[in-house]
């Protein structure tokens, strides 16, 4: 067997294990809320739950990430976490008059945020979507299409993509559509109607035409109200991290379309976020850059990793030679060794969430939002074999 085979077969096994064994009992049996429903924000390194208010985002996450693991094979609770996620989403989370959510809420169901917050909105289509690959129920179909059609209709954009809010307010961002064109991809895998693909057709056509800068190929994050990039500081900003994500979104359209153009951003973006924005030293993607490519903020977000990871996995799925399938292998080989890198708590299945320049960890409670980035990082490179 070779080294990179070694390699990889060594952190896929011991991926899965930690994730199995440790994450998805812990992220349930602490991170749920029995008592009044939802699930933490964060979990303390000492292994208490942290009760600070509730991102709407964290239910939704939840729900995708032990449905995920359910197709994975997980032995361990799903169904209850997928439940009290989805209540969450239903209940406390749900302004009665209008059906959308609320982003924030403390504990007790309190609303702290209560104006429409496009990021939430993505991501409860995506529990949906997820609840719905796994359980088939038309209800959570319905549920998801609800808030997709009510986006449309009150969101969208005068030309092209959406709104951050009604009346407007800006800048509009990218980051909101990326995860809402993997709402629709997630949909489409699991059997969704065909408005599902006419949104992802456009948001992936509104990325390569106004997202990406037309001479350096890379991912602007921030725009005004007709799609150029804002004036300032702002409009200069790039994330390496949300680099890899599309690229591997858009791998993931070029397969369902067949069209290369997507392929080719696709590979732009990855080699951007390789070449500049991951540190070879400490083997981490850096959190920003600016749009000359140099470094904005050198700090390394566990999530980065996980969309290195990622995009590695559908390079080598689309590779065309050999040649090329050894080399992302390789690349994706390289992020799951960085990841292990956060997985360095006291309590096994929580992980540090913010790496220094220096190498060295912020101390702070695991962020539960996390875990959605960990487990569809894991079961992409468990597709993978040399």
């Amino acid at each position: 067997m070779s080294d990179l085979a070694q390699r990889l077969t060594s952190t896929q096994t011991s991926l899965r294990q930690w994730l199995f064994d440790k994450a998805l009992p812990i992220w349930w049996e602490v991170g749920g809320d029995r008592e009044k429903g939802g699930f933490y924000e964060k979990i303390n390194l000492d292994g208490t739950p942290c009760d600070v208010d509730r991102r709407t985002r964290v239910a939704a996450r939840q729900v995708y990430s032990y449905a995920l693991a359910k197709t994975m094979g997980y032995e361990g609770e799903t169904d209850r976490p997928i439940d009290q996620g989805l209540a969450w989403l239903s209940g406390p989370a749900r302004n009665p008059e209008n059906g959308y959510l609320y982003a924030v809420l403390k504990p007790d169901g309190e609303v702290v945020k209560g104006e429409f917050d496009f990021y939430d909105h993505a991501f409860a289509m995506l529990a949906y979507a997820s609840a719905f690959a796994v359980r088939k129920d038309p209800t959570l179909e319905a549920a998801g299409t609800a808030i997709r059609d009510a986006i449309v209709r009150d969101y969208s954009h005068p030309i092209r993509g959406f709104e951050e809010s009604n009346p407007r307010t800006l800048p509009l961002k990218t980051n909101p559509h990326m995860h809402m064109f993997e709402a629709c991809l997630a949909w489409l895998e699991a059997g969704g109607d065909d408005e599902w693909k006419r949104i992802a057709a456009m948001i992936a056509d509104l990325c390569l035409d106004k997202f990406l800068h037309p001479e350096t190929g890379s991912l602007r994050e921030y725009f005004d109200g007709d799609w150029n990039p804002i004036e300032g500081e702002m409009g200069r900003i790039i994330e390496p991290g949300h680099q890899f994500e599309w690229g591997w979104l858009l791998l993931r359209w070029t397969k369902m379309t067949g069209d290369a153009k997507y392929a080719k951003a696709a590979h732009r973006l990855i080699a951007i976020a390789q070449d500049y924005g991951t540190d070879p030293v400490r083997n981490a993607t850096v959190f920003e850059l600016w749009d000359d490519f140099s470094v904005k903020d050198n700090k390394s977000r566990l999530w980065a990793q996980t969309e290195r990871m990622k995009a590695y996995v559908k390079l080598a799925d689309a590779a065309t030679t050999p040649a090329e399938c050894e080399a992302a292998i390789a690349g994706a080989v390289s992020g799951a060794e960085g990841l292990q890198l956060y997985f360095n708590a006291d309590i096994e299945g929580l992980y540090s969430d913010r790496m220094r320049p220096d190498g060295t960890f912020e101390t702070e409670p695991a962020p539960a939002s996390t875990l959605y980035h960990i487990i569809c990082a894991i079961d992409e490179l468990a597709t993978l074999s040399l």
